[in-house]
Order: C-alpha cells, then structure tokens, then sequence
C-alpha cells in the first residue's frame, strides 16, 4: 500500500522536512530560538552584574553553607529567569567538582496548580533513583509533598536552590513561609536557597512579615534591554540560521522593533524564529525584513497564550467577550463596565457549549487578567447617588485573541 506507508499520502512523505538535528534550508539549529533555551554565558548580553551578585549571594550553597535568599524582579523578556537557570547551574557544576551535592530546580508558578503542585514538582525533580521516596502527581496531601521533600533533600543533598519564576501568581506566600524556615523549623538539616522572580516591582510588600524577615533584603532590579543590547541577543543566536539566509537588515530590524515597544528579549527571539518560520513554510529560503512585519501577529499570539496558559478556560472566554466588544467599538471608547462585559461572555460561553459562571466570578477573572497585564482595570464613580462600578479594556489587539484558537468565538455585540 502505498497510502500510509512512508508517513503520507499518495506516496508523500509528510515529514521530509524534518530533519534529526533540526536543520534545513532556513534554520541550522532552532533550538537556539527557543525561549526556554539557556544559553552559554558568553551568548548572555548586558546581565554580567546581575550574575555575579546573584552568585555572591547564593554561592555559599556549593559548600553546603546556607546561602541567601533573593528577588529578581523585572518586566518580561529582561533576562531575569535566564541569569537565574543560569548561576544555578553554575553552582551545581561547582558544587560537584568540590564533591559536594547541590539541588537546584525551577518551577513555573504561572503553571503549577498551586501549593500541593509547585512542592510536588520540586520533590519530583529533585528525586532520585534509589531513595526509596515516591512523589505521586496526586492523591496525598500538601503537607505529605513538604515530608517527601524534606526526606528527599536530607538524603540525598548537602544543599539547595530552588527558583520560583513568577512566584507572585501564587495567590499568597505558604510556599516561600514554609520553604525559607524548613531549616529553622527542624524539618530538613539541608540549607535552602529561594530565588523569587516576578514581574511585579510591589511584589515584596503582599508578603507577611514572617516571611520579608526570612527572605532579608536581598532585591535585584531587570530594567528592559535597549536596542543595541537586543542586537547583540539577536546576533549571538543568528548560528540559529543558515549562513547566508539572514538578510542584513534583519536583525538590527527585529531590535528596533523589541526596544521600541517592550525591550524584552523573548519577544524580539519569538519574532526573529517566526520570521524564519515564514520563510521555511512558504519555501523563500531566505529571511528578509518584510517578513517581520508578517510574523509580527503569530509572536503576540504566543506570548498571549503562554501568559493565560495557567489560567482557567473561562479566563479565555472571557479576553474573547472583551475582544468581541474591543473590534465593534471605536478606539475612543474601548472601556467596557463589567456588566456589559458579562452579557457578552454569556454569549461566548453560550456558542462554546459550556455553562456560563456566575458575575462574581468573572469580576475575579478580570482582575487575574489586569493583573497579567493582558486587560487594565479603573474604577469609577458614577456621581451623586450611582456609585462606583469597574471599567476594563484589553490591552492586546482583538485580532491577537482571536488567532490562539482556530475557531474562535465571534458573538453580536448590542451596544
């Protein structure tokens, strides 16, 4: 037969194109594209600061010396997870060559289920074979996970460190309580490092008391690359590509972009990596500026999709409420009070099949949403008698929404 059996149809085979190491005719290695990619330090532009003082403070952990504990904040794409992974694995090369045995591990706040998961995660990266510990996905308790982990670290590590990236979409500070006073407390012997990273600069002043004197003052501010420091990223990853496939202009284009509008350096690697998806998919065989311009939207639909990823699926229902109402309205009155916004979501959830949750509810998701940065919240007053009432807008194109899904809900507006 011949349908089937080469991984096509009609004799085709669907994956030609792909080859082990990821090359082809645009890209030599893709990888270096991807924003999870930690680079070497010499491909890192513009954080050497940040990297030693992050290593002066957690260094102590490669002896088994407690180190201390640290916030990074910054806006995204400012290099803050990147100089993180990357002191921690700095420690833990050094920590073996001085024979001693460090844990590090990070996780994502914005996708761990909360307390139980974010304490299960790192119990499970930290384990080992041969412990003897089992770290199940589920079915014991939060405070089960802590024991696990604390006999996991006690058997098997003479320290840890442990990075929290966009620990403030906790919902509160348990986790960093418990895991910066487990020593103190008696419930591991192991000294325990926290790198907290977030994106909110007040981040430190929702924390309780306990846990500001546990995590001392040590703060390092991520200020936005500029234009020429983007270049540099860019160019320290253009091997990513074909010699010859880049045009000249293309990446000194994809900075001034990035600085421009954000200066974050995820943005501006997403836009250069689809910009050579277009020219790979579309058989150009080489990646010209004009392309930019076409892969613009693709990449603001990525970073839309891994902001909301944590959240629930009506969270999604409701950025298309806004959507829908943001498209049909002119740009001088794109604010929506939370009942107009309720009516519409309704309609969304209606054509998705799915019962609609209750006023309050979505009032909670709105505020999870303006707190992503992906909406933006005002309260008003009414005047005398009507008092005050919530206004939000969306803060990304309404065509940005719509593309995460291949079948978006689109609902008539009465306005």
């Amino acid at each position: 037969m011949n349908e089937g059996s080469d991984g096509g149809s009609g004799g085709d085979n669907l994956f030609s194109d792909v080859d082990a190491g990821g090359g082809n005719d645009v890209f030599a290695n893709r990888e270096l594209l991807n924003i999870d990619h930690v680079p070497d330090q010499n491909r890192i532009v513009g954080r050497d600061d940040h990297i030693r003082e992050l290593a002066n403070e957690v260094g102590p952990a490669v002896t088994g010396v407690p180190p201390n504990s640290v916030i990074l904040y910054g806006k995204t794409g400012s290099g803050k997870s990147l100089v993180a992974n990357h002191v921690m694995e700095r420690a833990r090369d050094e920590a073996e060559r001085r024979g001693n045995r460090l844990a590090t591990v990070t996780v994502d706040c914005a996708q761990a289920k909360g307390e139980a998961d974010t304490i299960q995660t790192v119990a499970d990266s930290v384990n080992r074979p041969g412990t003897g510990v089992k770290v199940p996905t589920r079915g014991i308790s939060t405070n089960e996970y802590y024991n696990r982990l604390w006999e996991i670290l006690d058997r098997e590590y003479d320290a840890a460190l442990i990075t929290l990236d966009e620990v403030d979409r906790l919902g509160d500070d348990n986790v960093l309580m418990l895991l910066s006073r487990a020593r103190e407390a008696g419930k591991v012997d192991v000294p325990i490092g926290i790198i907290s990273i977030s994106n909110k600069v007040n981040f430190r002043e929702q924390m309780t008391e306990r846990v500001k004197s546990s995590l001392g003052h040590n703060e390092f501010i991520f200020d936005p690359y500029d234009g020429e420091q983007l270049r540099q990223i860019l160019e320290n990853r253009k091997d990513a590509f074909q010699e010859g496939v880049l045009e000249p202009g293309v990446i000194p284009k994809t900075a001034a972009l990035a600085a421009q509008r954000h200066g974050d350096a995820r943005k501006a690697i997403r836009l250069l990596r689809h910009a050579g998806d277009y020219a790979k998919n579309n058989g150009v065989g080489e990646v010209r500026e004009d392309h930019l311009e076409l892969a613009q939207e693709q990449a603001e639909v990525e970073r839309l999709k891994e902001l909301i990823a944590g959240l629930p699926p009506h969270s999604k229902y409701v950025l298309y409420a806004l959507a829908n109402l943001t498209s049909k309205t002119p740009d001088d009155r794109d604010w929506f009070r939370t009942t107009v916004i309720y009516d519409v979501y309704r309609k969304v959830c209606e054509s998705e099949g799915t019962d609609d949750l209750t006023t309050d509810t979505v009032r909670g998701l709105l505020s999870e949403l303006a707190f992503l940065e992906v909406t933006e919240s005002n309260q008003e007053h009414g005047g005398m008698g009507k008092g005050t009432y919530k206004e939000h807008r969306l803060l990304w194109e309404p065509s940005v929404v719509f593309k995460m899904d291949p079948d978006p809900a689109r609902v008539d507006v009465d306005q």
